[in-house]
């Protein structure tokens, strides 16, 4: 039988999570009431059920219940009923965004700033955070990318990877990405735009590809970048840290940067106790702009 209590921040994408679990053939139940989640589990594991894996939404809707949930996740544990925490978190500024774009009041706000109903959120979580076998931050996660990684854990058992890095190319004449953590500009290189052949190219076809890597400046760039990286991001993960993105910028973040952002990603990708993605922000900028 295969328990799992999924919980994080409001805004963070729970109800989500477990539309997708349910897809998966897990039977799920949300904001059970604190008190029954003993004899949920109890249920669950009962001779000849026919449900085999079990998702269970909690958050902080529980109200004042909320504060037996640590008590009772230790009963369970001492009972010797098996379970796995599920914990989504997102940004702060993020989880702000949604908040205003659906126009829907934070459970703990109180008709005040949504900024202090985070805060008080985030401190009645700490203990499920710090026990949570998984915590997944979408952030800058699509449905889909979720989906892909929940199915990862829960579907095909593969071990999960805390830290996920996102390399993101962008030009810095449409601004630095606001939620980056380390900022790299290439604007030192020289530029394909000018190239009359590579203009209209980007650094994701192998013509604008061989001409940035054709230079040696490039590669002193791409394998110092791997290396300091390498030291960081292990420490970023005794640190806590689940999620890190790494710009990279040009002039219009089409050809210099998408380059760079593949080859780390390449350099990077399967090489840790870490998940990567690429993601190309500017790339098709002008052309949006044309149309």
């Amino acid at each position: 039988m295969r328990n799992v209590i999924v919980t994080g921040m409001s805004g963070a994408g729970k109800s989500i999570a477990l539309k997708i679990l349910e897809d998966f053939g897990y039977y799920c139940v949300d904001n059970l009431p604190i008190p029954l989640i003993k004899n949920f589990a109890e249920l669950l594991n009962m001779q000849n059920q026919e449900v085999s894996k079990a998702a269970l939404g909690v958050d902080i809707r529980s109200g004042q219940a909320f504060d037996e949930l640590e008590k009772i996740l230790g009963v369970m544990q001492q009972s010797g009923y098996e379970y796995e925490i599920l914990f989504l978190d997102a940004a702060d500024e993020v989880l702000i965004k949604r908040y205003k774009e659906t126009r829907r009041n934070h459970p703990l706000a109180m008709g005040g700033r949504i900024q202090e109903g985070i805060f008080q959120e985030r401190k009645r979580l700490a203990f499920l955070k710090e026990k949570a076998d998984y915590i997944v931050d979408t952030s800058t996660m699509l449905t889909r990318e979720l989906k892909k990684e929940l199915e990862k854990i829960f579907v095909n058992n593969k071990t999960f990877k805390n830290l996920f890095v996102t390399i993101l190319s962008f030009g810095f004449k449409n601004g630095i990405p606001s939620d980056s953590d380390l900022v790299f500009d290439v604007r030192f290189l020289p530029n394909p735009y000018y190239v009359s052949e590579l203009k209209n190219k980007t650094g994701n076809d192998k013509e604008v590809q061989d001409y940035v890597m054709g230079m040696e400046a490039s590669h002193i760039f791409l394998n110092q970048l791997v290396e300091m990286l390498r030291f960081l991001i292990p420490n970023y993960i005794l640190e806590g840290k689940n999620q890190l993105v790494v710009s990279i910028g040009c002039t219009g973040g089409k050809h210099r940067s998408v380059t760079l952002a593949n080859k780390l990603y390449e350099a990077l990708e399967g090489k840790g106790e870490y998940g990567v993605k690429v993601q190309h922000r500017d790339i098709e900028q002008d052309a949006y702009k044309k149309s």
